[in-house]
C-alpha cells in the first residue's frame, strides 16, 4: 500500500515538473493576411515572422497567403461580415488601400507613429500613401516599387537593336522591328485585369505629359474633350493588334510572365520584385532594364503597406509586429528578398551584387516625381470602368471614341 501511494506521488510530481518545464503558449495570436509574393519573398517573410516570435514569445503570428484577387475578395467580404485579420496587406493609393480606410475598415495610426517615430525611419516616398486619406495616417509601408520595361538582351540583338530606347516613338520603332523579326514585342495576361492596365497607363503618362494624365487620373478633366485620352486608347490597341503575344486574354500574369523567363518575348512590364523572379527561372544577366520614355521624368511607382484592422482586439500587438519586420536590422538582414529598394533609410546596399538591383537603386536615388498605377489612382467603382474599358478596346469590342465616352460617363453618372 506503501509502495502504492509513493509511486502514485512521484508521478504527481513528475507531471507537474513537466507543466512547469513545458514552455509557456502564446497568450496573443495575431492573425496576418498577405499575398503570395515570390517564393524567396515568402521564405523571408516566414523568416522575420519566426524573428519576432523569438523575440515576443507571448505572440503567434498566423499568416493566411492568398492569391492577389482572392485576397481583394476575401478582404472585401471580411469588411462587410465585421470579421477579419488583425493585420492585412493592402497596396496603397485610393483605389486599394483607400477603399478600406474609407469604409473604416483601417485603424488611424497616428498614434502608433509617434511612439514609434516612423515618420524618421521611413524614406519620405513610401511614406506618402500613408497621408492620403481623412480622419489620420492608414498603414504602414513595407515595400514601395518602380515599374519599368524588362527586355531579354540576345533577343533585342536579334531584332537589331543596339541600346534601348529614349522616346516613345523609338519603342514603337523597337517594336515593329521585333515585329519583322517574328518576335513577339511584350506579353500581358489578360485574365487579371491589372496587367494589361500597366500598358495603358505609360501610354497615358507619354501621350498626355504629367499634367493631363493627373487630371484624367483626379477625374478633373474630361475624358471626351482631351484628345490625347482618345490617341492614348488608339495606341493601347495599336499594341494590342500588332507587339503584345497573343493569346494574351485568357492568360494569367503568371503564365505570361513564363513566356518572358522562357525567351519567346522580348519584353515585359514589370516591377522591381521582377529581379527575383527573374533569378528563380534563369540567369539576370541576360536581360536589361529600361524604364518607359515616355519624356515626363516621372517613375511608375506604387507603394504597398500593412494596415491594421479597426476591429481586431490586438492593436498594440500588431503595432509591435509592424514596427519589428519594418526595422532597419530586420530590412538589412532580407535585403533583395522583396524588392531592390527598402522602406527604412541607412540600409546598406553594398552587399547586393545584382546588375539589374543596381539598376533600380540608381533610378530611385534620381527619382523627383512619380505617377500612380490606375488601380491605386482610381476608386474602386472607376477602376472597375477603367479595366472594362481597356479590355474592350484590346478585344476589339470598342473604339478609342467609345472607350473616351464610356470613361466621361461613368466618372459623370457616379455618387460621389
Amino acid at each position: 500500500m506503501f509502495r502504492t501511494v509513493l509511486l502514485g506521488r512521484l508521478m504527481l510530481a513528475a507531471a507537474a515538473c513537466a507543466v512547469l518545464a513545458a514552455p509557456a503558449r502564446a497568450e496573443t495570436t495575431l492573425s496576418v493576411w498577405t499575398i503570395p509574393w515570390s517564393p524567396a519573398a515568402h521564405t523571408a517573410f516566414g523568416s522575420m515572422i519566426k524573428d519576432f516570435e523569438a523575440k515576443h514569445p507571448d505572440v503567434h503570428v498566423q499568416d493566411t497567403s492568398r492569391g492577389v484577387d482572392e485576397h481583394k475578395t476575401a478582404m472585401r467580404v471580411s469588411a462587410g461580415s465585421g470579421q477579419g485579420p488583425d493585420v492585412y496587406f493592402m497596396w496603397g493609393g485610393l483605389g486599394l488601400g483607400g477603399e478600406f480606410a474609407m469604409a473604416g475598415v483601417s485603424a488611424p495610426l497616428d498614434r502608433y507613429y509617434a511612439r514609434y517615430r516612423w515618420d524618421d525611419r521611413f524614406t519620405p516616398a513610401s511614406l506618402s500613401d500613408s497621408k492620403r486619406y481623412p480622419g489620420g495616417r492608414h498603414g504602414v509601408p513595407f515595400l514601395i516599387h518602380g515599374e519599368g520595361l524588362y527586355y531579354n538582351k540576345a533577343l533585342f540583338a536579334k531584332a537589331g537593336i543596339t541600346a534601348p530606347p529614349t522616346t516613345y516613338d523609338d519603342l514603337v520603332a523597337d517594336a515593329e522591328k521585333l515585329k519583322a523579326a517574328r518576335i513577339p514585342a511584350i506579353t500581358f495576361g489578360g485574365t487579371v485585369n491589372w496587367h494589361l492596365m500597366r500598358l495603358m497607363d505609360v501610354i497615358l503618362e507619354a501621350k498626355c505629359g504629367a499634367a493631363r494624365h493627373d487630371a484624367l487620373m483626379s477625374m478633373k478633366q474630361d475624358w471626351t474633350t482631351e484628345p490625347c485620352a482618345t490617341q492614348s486608347f488608339a495606341e493601347l490597341k495599336r499594341w494590342a493588334d500588332n507587339f503584345v503575344l497573343k493569346p494574351f486574354m485568357g492568360l494569367a500574369d503568371d503564365q505570361a510572365q513564363s513566356l518572358f523567363y522562357s525567351g519567346r518575348v522580348a519584353m515585359a512590364l514589370e516591377g522591381d520584385w521582377f529581379v527575383n523572379m527573374i533569378a528563380q527561372h534563369g540567369d539576370v544577366d541576360k536581360y536589361g532594364l529600361f524604364l518607359m520614355p515616355t519624356a515626363t521624368d516621372r517613375l511608375y511607382f506604387f507603394s504597398e503597406y500593412f494596415y491594421i484592422n479597426s476591429k481586431s482586439q490586438h492593436q498594440d500587438a500588431a503595432a509591435e509586429f509592424l514596427d519589428f519586420i519594418t526595422s532597419p536590422e530586420e530590412q538589412q538582414k532580407y535585403l533583395g528578398s522583396f524588392s531592390s529598394i527598402s522602406v527604412a533609410k541607412g540600409v546598406d546596399y553594398r552587399s547586393d551584387h545584382v546588375e539589374l538591383d543596381r539598376t533600380w537603386r540608381d533610378i530611385f536615388s534620381n527619382v523627383s516625381a512619380t505617377y500612380a498605377n490606375g488601380d491605386q489612382a482610381f476608386p474602386l467603382d472607376v477602376t472597375t470602368e477603367y479595366w472594362r474599358v481597356i479590355n474592350k478596346i484590346a478585344t476589339d469590342d470598342m473604339s478609342p471614341a467609345e472607350a473616351v465616352k464610356a470613361m466621361q460617363t461613368f466618372v459623370s453618372n457616379r455618387k460621389t
